[in-house]
């Protein structure tokens, strides 16, 4: 079924696949590596925990072999902090470096560009005890030790950089999980801080790469989970554009204009924070700039002004607001499929910014289990990907300057929660929440679909 007119990529398109250190290494208490928040986050009903997850820690040569085979040309991986420094300060980890010099060692042999990045949602667990993760400033200036000795050692490798991954995340309530944040009242203040220091952090270290490593290519990176009105009434056409402008657009700014947004601003003078916006940081953020914007996409929704709170911080109008759009389908997990979504963020982000735009998180998650014989007939996943890439070369033969595709977890790792069973991969892993088995890889019927593919370049869909 072809929804979109083809456009030609060009002849380096990146195709390829994203993951975190926390979802597919294991080892969490090998190689020198200290604790992080996950590795502490124990096993429920329908989740793992985060000691094993599918092992690459001692599997990776496989797996790089299993990417090579199936074409791609680009990694997009995260250092895990706790495994190159312990604590997140003092010391540095030579075993952990060095973990991380073979594996970027092994990819460029396969013909494989790295993309790395610092930080996906796994503090150190050292630094959340000891102050509060990214809501203390402190942690923003260890942050900046780190990701500077990250981008010294591994520049010579790897010309592709992410500091924060799914940034705008951090201007949501998930921003307390994610940053380390393990006491206080998830106040209206302490989310501005997180989402400010986490902003300054960024910018910082996009300022040093473009004054010191101009050879290096550094981005942002958004969730773009497009949003519509559930209606045309006049105040959901109204919260949807709010809720775009302090979630998505506010950073989006940052990332290309180096300023925060003015309505933003406004919104915390309003309610006297403003003072979280030091003179000296905007005078810093203000020489930010990026090199691409990437971001990841998997579904669509709406908002209801009827259901969001009257005075709501506009940041968490989707936490009450968010309501099923019925023109679309879903899988298990209400999440929606809707390719004209992705084209559209495609063309809005690249006539905002027109930077390369670079879609790294594209994928479907499906409940799946292997018999242990047969190959897995998953031709849903092939139909999501398949409409999404038709998505982009519609995109590209409107004018996009696209980077690459990348999928998530090609190879099955645990979902963002731990659930296993929530596979996004064409190639399946042999084990469950609460069995290991034998971790084999399984390649299923997409494998095969993705590999002609990419041989082609996106014209064989």
């Amino acid at each position: 079924m072809e929804i979109f007119r083809v456009g030609k990529l060009k002849k380096d398109f990146f195709w390829g696949n994203s993951t975190s250190s926390m979802q597919t290494e294991g080892a969490w208490n090998e190689g020198g590596k200290g604790l992080s928040i996950y590795d502490i986050k124990p096993s429920t009903e329908n989740s793992s925990d985060w000691k094993i997850a599918i092992d690459e820690y001692h599997r990776y040569p496989e797996d790089i072999k299993i990417m090579k085979d199936l074409g791609m040309n680009f990694y997009r991986f995260q250092i895990s902090w706790s495994r190159v420094q312990p604590d997140g300060e003092g010391e540095f980890n030579q075993e952990g470096i060095d973990f991380y010099r073979r594996f970027i060692s092994e990819l460029l042999d396969a013909g494989i560009e790295p993309m790395i990045c610092l930080y996906h949602f796994d503090m150190p667990l050292a630094l959340a005890k000891k102050y509060n993760g990214f809501l203390n400033r402190r942690v923003v200036d260890l942050f900046i030790e780190y990701a500077k000795k990250m981008i010294n050692i591994f520049g010579d490798q790897v010309r592709y950089w992410l500091t924060f991954n799914e940034q705008n995340c951090f201007s949501l309530s998930s921003a307390f999980a994610s940053s380390g944040y393990l006491n206080g009242g998830k106040t209206v203040r302490e989310l501005y801080q997180i989402q400010h220091n986490i902003i300054l952090a960024h910018c910082r270290i996009a300022n040093y790469v473009h004054d010191l490593k101009p050879d290096l290519l550094i981005g942002g990176m958004e969730a773009f989970q497009e949003v519509y009105p559930a209606s045309a009434l006049p105040a959901d056409v109204e919260v949807v554009r709010k809720y775009k402008e302090f979630v998505d657009y506010n950073l989006l700014r940052i990332f290309t204009e180096g300023k925060y947004s003015s309505e933003v601003v406004c919104f915390m003078e309003k309610n006297h924070i403003e003072d979280i916006l030091k003179v000296s940081d905007l005078a810093e953020i203000s020489r930010n700039r990026s090199d691409f914007i990437s971001f990841s996409y998997y579904t669509t929704t709406t908002l209801t002004s009827s259901e969001i709170p009257i005075a709501s911080v506009p940041n968490y109008y989707g936490e009450a607001g968010y309501k099923k759009n019925p023109y679309l389908l879903s899988n298990e997990w209400n999440w929606q499929i809707d390719p004209q979504g992705f084209y559209g963020i495609l063309m809005d982000l690249f006539n905002r910014t027109h930077l390369p735009i670079f879609p790294i998180e594209n994928g479907i998650g499906v409940r799946e289990n292997w018999d242990g014989k047969h190959q897995i007939n998953d031709d849903y996943r092939i139909y999501y990907h398949r409409v999404h890439i038709q998505a982009l070369e519609k995109a590209v033969s409107d004018g996009v300057d696209v980077i690459g595709y990348l999928g998530w977890g090609l190879i099955d790792i645990p979902s963002s929660r731990g659930d296993v069973d929530k596979r996004y991969g064409v190639v399946y892993v042999n084990r469950t929440n609460h069995e290991l088995l034998d971790l084999k890889r399984v390649p299923k019927k997409s494998y095969y679909w993705l590999q002609k593919v990419i041989k082609s370049n996106g014209t064989e869909l």
